[in-house]
């Protein structure tokens, strides 16, 4: 059975890899712009996900110092430490990160992956999971944490390819901002 977190569009769909910079030169400045903000957009709708599933990884990871040590984590169940959990500072940006407003995807491409996320069933009743499978849930979301980061770096250096193409055609005087302003 097919993971239900796992992406189930295939790779076509969507902003494409990173362009070498002759592919993103040759195309029209309408094209370029389109580019960029489609790669923009996705990035978004990207970054809500991973921070849906971060908020799970952390739940998770409570719940199992909890179990290594009772003491640690007090006699209260994870769910009741949910606000504490969840606000904790979070880990510092690495390098390039830029801010991004989040908010619910606007397409549906990642929006039915984000209410498969929150539909599992194991996160109402975390005390029910044995430990394998706690541990098992911890590994699969982390990785899919880790695809989902490897994919909106990618989105970054494409809006970022195409940001310097548009920069460059209107430095080099191939573009005018005339042209911008006139709908052009």
């Amino acid at each position: 059975m097919a993971d239900p977190l796992k992406p189930s569009a295939p790779r076509s769909e969507g902003v494409p890899a990173v362009p070498s910079p002759e592919a993103v030169r040759a195309l029209d400045l309408a094209t370029v712009r389109t580019l960029r903000r489609e790669a923009q957009l996705e990035e978004s709708d990207l970054s809500y996900l991973r921070r849906l599933l971060q908020g799970r990884i952390d739940i998770l990871r409570a719940e199992s110092a909890r179990r290594r040590d009772p003491a640690a984590g007090g006699p209260a169940p994870v769910m009741e430490q949910l606000s504490e959990i969840l606000s904790e500072t979070p880990a510092p940006a690495r390098g390039g990160a830029r801010h991004v407003t989040v908010h619910p995807p606007g397409t549906s491409r990642y929006r039915q992956r984000i209410e498969r996320v929150l539909a599992d069933v194991a996160w109402s009743d975390l005390p029910a999971l044995d430990d394998a499978g706690l541990l098992a849930a911890l590994d699969r979301l982390t990785g899919y944490e880790h695809e989902v980061s490897a994919r909106r770096q990618e989105l970054q250096r494409v809006a970022d390819q195409c940001g310097a193409e548009i920069a460059r055609r209107y430095r080099e005087g191939e573009a005018r901002v005339d042209d911008l302003l006139s709908g052009r």
